[in-house]
């Protein structure tokens, strides 16, 4: 039986011949010229197909002529190259590319990426916000979520915090409205937490959001924070429960007006100002000029009709009589001890247990929590940290301060 090496047969053939190619015909163009060499396409010599039986001995077997060892770089089925003809088509590597030229490209690159990712953030995290909530037995608290995707019994929190005033936010009546409005409408949430911490603000925007948590149709209950004070506090009396660290400052009830005057310090810089008005009190609260007797009584008027409704307010959503708020109404806050004893406020505890009081208001052992807070667009968040610094926000409350003086007049609870 004739054995043949496999490389004899071809590395991916079937020991059939290929056409010889251009570099195949040059080559045996010039191995034909030499002495005893093999024609092109002829046979290879007898000797190296000798026959060798599997029955005769290895060290007897007829001396042969030496295989062609493989070549695994030449063509397959090609006879072995001369060392000439290996060198002289030999391929030559390519010359090196040029190197680029460096540009600014990476930098907008750079800031493309940055962005990406930082907008990848915002909107995963206000997906988490939306579609998470948290099961909680009056422990730990809930999530922020959105109201359509609350399924079970909860009790919705609503932060008011920071000033009260109208700027959008839950310190705002729009801001409160619109989270009380979300409760109402969802039948999942049977009561709200109202977690105060603010000294207070505006008189008219504190009394648009006693109104609305009067008006709001299931129970609410108040958690006080370091501070539950003036139009906080009138918010907070519309409550049916009031919870209030030891230390929390409460109360505060009492109506204030500020004019300033600047007069004398214009006329040292020597700057005048002529106020060209309709009536002699017009610019009365410009504090260009001093307020005329007549001008404080008036003023001072209108500040005690403010702290009436203020008081009754306040008589009337924690069932005391008018005497008896008036009496407390000092201005002054009151520590939370001090509040629970003298009516202000219900009991001590924290915001865990004004959850459980809701819960237990609506009729229900156990309930899940989620904070109810304004929707918030990730791309406006970013572009706002962006855009912001210490100097453009001291330059806002600059602004702020001077449209406030402006307004001539403005009532604080």
């Amino acid at each position: 039986m004739t054995q043949q090496s496999n490389w004899q047969q071809g590395v991916w053939g079937d020991g059939s011949t290929p056409a010889p190619n251009a570099y195949e015909q040059t080559y045996n163009a010039a191995a034909s010229a030499q002495p005893g060499a093999a024609a092109p396409g002829q046979a290879a010599p007898q000797a190296a197909q000798a026959p060798q039986t599997s029955q005769a001995p290895q060290a007897q077997a007829a001396p042969q002529a030496a295989a062609p060892q493989p070549d695994f770089g030449a063509y397959p089925g090609a006879a072995p190259q001369p060392a000439f003809a290996q060198a002289a088509y030999a391929p030559q590597p390519a010359p090196p590319a040029p190197a680029p030229k460096k540009g600014k490209g990476w930098i907008v690159a750079l800031v493309a990426v940055v962005l990406f990712f930082a907008l990848m953030f915002f909107g995963l995290a206000s997906c988490n916000a939306a579609m998470s909530t948290v099961a909680n037995p009056f422990g730990a608290l809930g999530e922020d979520v959105s109201s359509d995707y609350v399924t079970t019994n909860s009790v919705g929190i609503i932060e008011v915090s920071g000033t009260i005033q109208y700027d959008g936010t839950t310190a705002s009546p729009e801001g409160l409205k619109a989270q009380l409005d979300r409760a109402e409408e969802n039948p999942y949430i049977k009561a709200v937490v109202l977690r105060v911490d603010s000294g207070g603000g505006t008189a008219t925007a504190g009394e648009e959001m006693a109104a609305y948590v009067r008006d709001f149709s299931k129970p609410v209950v108040v958690s006080s924070a370091s501070m539950n004070a003036s139009a906080a506090y009138e918010i907070s009396s519309q409550a049916d429960y009031i919870f209030t660290a030891k230390t929390t400052a409460i109360g505060a009830i009492g109506t204030a007006m500020q004019l300033t005057d600047i007069s004398e310090l214009l006329d040292k810089l020597g700057i005048a100002v002529d106020n060209i008005t309709s009536t002699e009190s017009k610019d009365s609260s410009y504090g260009t000029r001093a307020l005329t007797e007549d001008e404080r009584a008036y003023y001072q008027s209108m500040v005690d009709q403010i702290n009436a409704t203020f008081v009754e307010t306040v008589a009337e959503g924690r069932g005391m009589t008018v005497d008896e708020v008036r009496a407390l109404a000092t201005g002054l806050t009151f520590t939370g001890m001090g509040a629970v004893e003298n009516g202000l406020a219900d009991e001590i505890g924290t915001l865990e247990d004004a959850v459980a009081k809701a819960g237990d208001l609506a009729g229900f052992t156990q309930c899940d929590t989620v904070y109810l807070r304004p929707g918030a667009s990730g791309l406006n968040d970013l572009l706002d940290l962006m855009s912001e610094s210490r100097g453009s926000a001291d330059a806002r409350a600059l602004a702020a301060a001077l449209e406030e003086m402006e307004n001539h007049v403005g009532f604080e609870r």
